[in-house]
Formats: structure tokens, C-alpha cells, sequence
């Protein structure tokens, strides 16, 4: 992930809690040595488990991709250039450029099923990852309201010379909304944003938390929708992630 309109991250709140303290959507904490850049073999062996979160949690780890792109139908391109990292950041694994090794995971509590989180945890060189954060910052006062749509989709029915009609492609407008957050202990920097998505008269809501830990940043986010908001990605998830990124960098 560069600084660039190429890939970037995730969305949401996190609630205040013991060995937090509530901030702006963007916080930084003192800094700290940056740590070792992380392979992707030691990047999968940091992402946290169900043992670090205690009774009741499922922790999914994706399996490790093989090629380097999603599928078209899997990439929303937006209208204003710009605003694509908000889009990437969504998507799954193989969607994202930029980092030096990436894997994705799921987290979840017997009994709640709305409050699943979907993380994605990315390694980048030295200053890769607050430059990507910090990108991030600036596209949520540039991109407040946008659109996108899917890549056409496959031909439908064969007619004269085989040629068929494509899919018509649905365009989907996106609010996006800085939001308050408190930041763990064990997290360097944190940034976080709800999007909102409209389309054919329906919309979801998805909000995440984008912390950095040293040299990686680890991506949360939720899903809701318009009259069931996305919950806030549970605190204890963040800061057991960030120590053992921390861990995994010294």
C-alpha cells in the first residue's frame, strides 16, 4: 500500500475502556522504536487467536492467497479517483497493493453474530505504515460524499456472432464520516471513519479503526446497516492484536 490511490484501509469506533483514552479519529501516541518490518510467515503468526480473547470467540484466519488480484466483480471503482483507497481497504486480501505481506481474519462471539469483525493486518518497510494512516487522514475530509460502481459484469445470452449484453452496472453513493475513537495502550496511531452505502434503496453502514503497531497497521471493521448502525469492533480484540504485533516486531 503506497501513498497513493492504490489501497487503503478499513473503518470504526472503538469504545473507551481501561487502558484507553478517548481521542480524535486520528491520534498519535509517543513514538516508539519502529520494530523489524514483518514477512508475510511472521505476519500470520501475529494474528490473534481465540486463546488471546478468552471464552466464547472464533478467531479465522484466511488462507494465504495465491495470486496477486481479486476477481473484477470483487473491486468497486469509485467516481472520483481519489477516493479509491476507501474502496480497496474493503476489499479482500488479494484486492490491496502496497504492503510487504498481508492477511486477513475474522473474530467473532458465540451469541452475537452483529458484532463480527473483519480484520486485515499489513506489513510495510520502515515509515510505509504511517504514511498509508496518515493518507487515510486526509482522504476523510476529501471524500465525504461519493460514488462508485462495479466493472461490468459478464455478457448475458449469445446473440448474432456471439456477442452478448453485459450486465449493467449499479452505482452506489458512499457517505463518509470521521469519528472519535480511543486508543489502546500498545497502539501508535489510530484513525477511524464510518462509511455509509446507498443503493437501490437500501443502505449499509461499515465502521473501522485503522491502528498502527510499529511497522504494520492492523484493520478492523463492522457491518450494519441504516436502521441497525455497525457496532464498534470490541476493544479487547484491538489491543490483543496490537500486543502481539508489538511482540512480533522485537
Amino acid at each position: 500500500m503506497r501513498h497513493r490511490p492504490t489501497a487503503l484501509l478499513c473503518c470504526t469506533v472503538l469504545l473507551a475502556a481501561a487502558g484507553c483514552t478517548t481521542v480524535s479519529a486520528s491520534a498519535d501516541r509517543v513514538p516508539r522504536s519502529a520494530g523489524r518490518t514483518l514477512d508475510a510467515a511472521a505476519l500470520r503468526a501475529a494474528a490473534v487467536t481465540a486463546a488471546d480473547l478468552g471464552d466464547g470467540w472464533t478467531v479465522t484466519v484466511a488462507a494465504p492467497e495465491r495470486g496477486s488480484a481479486a476477481p473484477p466483480a470483487a473491486r468497486l471503482l469509485a467516481d472520483v479517483p481519489a477516493c479509491q483507497p476507501v474502496l480497496d481497504a474493503l476489499a479482500p486480501a488479494g484486492a490491496r497493493s502496497g504492503p510487504l505481506a498481508q492477511t486477513d481474519l475474522s473474530a467473532s462471539r458465540a451469541g452475537r453474530p452483529r458484532e463480527t469483525v473483519n480484520a486485515g493486518l499489513l506489513a510495510f518497510g520502515p515509515g510505509g505504515a504511517e504514511r498509508v494512516r496518515s493518507a487515510l487522514d486526509q482522504l476523510l475530509s476529501r471524500c465525504t460524499v461519493f460514488r462508485s460502481t462495479p466493472p461490468a459484469g459478464p455478457a448475458r445470452g449469445v446473440g448474432v456472432g456471439g456477442k452478448g449484453a453485459a450486465a449493467k452496472p449499479v452505482s452506489v453513493l458512499h457517505r463518509l464520516q470521521r469519528s472519535d475513537a480511543a486508543v489502546p495502550e500498545g497502539v501508535d496511531a489510530m484513525t477511524a471513519f464510518t462509511l455509509t452505502d446507498e443503493s437501490g434503496g437500501s443502505a449499509r453502514s461499515r465502521r473501522a479503526v485503522v491502528a498502527r503497531v510499529g511497522t504494520a497497521l492492523a484493520l478492523f471493521s463492522t457491518l450494519g446497516t441504516a436502521g441497525d448502525p455497525a457496532p464498534a469492533p470490541d476493544e479487547r480484540l484491538v489491543r490483543a492484536q496490537a500486543v502481539r504485533l508489538r511482540a512480533a516486531q522485537h
